[in-house]
């Protein structure tokens, strides 16, 4: 069973609409008394750090959500800026994030870039595995996924950067940290690449 956190930010409804299509269980929830059978969470987020932190600091589901991920270790996976407020803080805003991995998200600096893309980064990129996991099972590193963003994630430590994706400079595109898991990208916007990411996370075992 995947449980889809609502606070008000993402696409849920894509991501119902793949795991309706390959006959994956799931259940949306907003209340805090929803999430105690939770065997795996999905963290969705799209637009800016600090509203979506203001959007699930007054939800009522950050304590429930702390207890399940830093105690219970139920896998969780955090999209777009799902994935960003996994991190201590970010250069978008001035709220804290979850804290649960340890990084900051920094915006694309062009002036330092070798290469001097667009911002955001937009339209679909590849991805290179920086560690082993089942998480991209079945997927093509070089089609990659889908991307809108002109934020990263910056590790601290490099043992938690799970892939890294070129765009002018190197940053990952995707986390992991024990059973924390966290994609830059869209899968539901990624077609086949995306539908096997997130049945690779429904099949997962941390």
């Amino acid at each position: 069973m995947i449980t889809i956190v609502n606070y008000g930010s993402g696409n849920i409804r894509a991501i119902t609409n793949i795991y309706d299509k390959i006959n994956i269980e799931y259940k949306v929830v907003s209340n805090p008394d929803e999430l105690l059978d939770a065997q795996k969470l999905i963290l969705p987020g799209v637009g800016a750090f600090d509203e979506t932190m203001k959007m699930l600091n007054s939800s009522g589901l950050r304590a429930a959500l702390d207890t399940l991920v830093l105690t219970k270790k139920i896998p969780v996976l955090g999209i777009c800026v799902g994935m960003q407020i996994l991190g201590l803080a970010s250069d978008e805003g001035s709220l804290e994030g979850l804290g649960w991995i340890n990084g900051t998200v920094k915006k694309f600096d062009v002036t330092k870039l070798k290469v001097l893309p667009k911002i955001p980064h937009l339209g679909w990129n590849s991805v290179a595995v920086k560690k082993s996991s089942k998480f991209f099972d079945n997927v093509d590193l070089d089609n990659g996924f889908y991307f809108i963003h002109s934020f990263y994630f910056e590790c601290n430590d490099s043992k938690d950067i799970l892939t890294e994706t070129f765009y002018g400079e190197s940053f990952a595109s995707s986390v992991n940290k024990e059973n924390i898991f966290g994609v830059q990208f869209h899968p539901e916007k990624s077609h086949h690449n995306g539908v096997e990411l997130l049945r690779n996370f429904a099949n997962l075992s941390c």
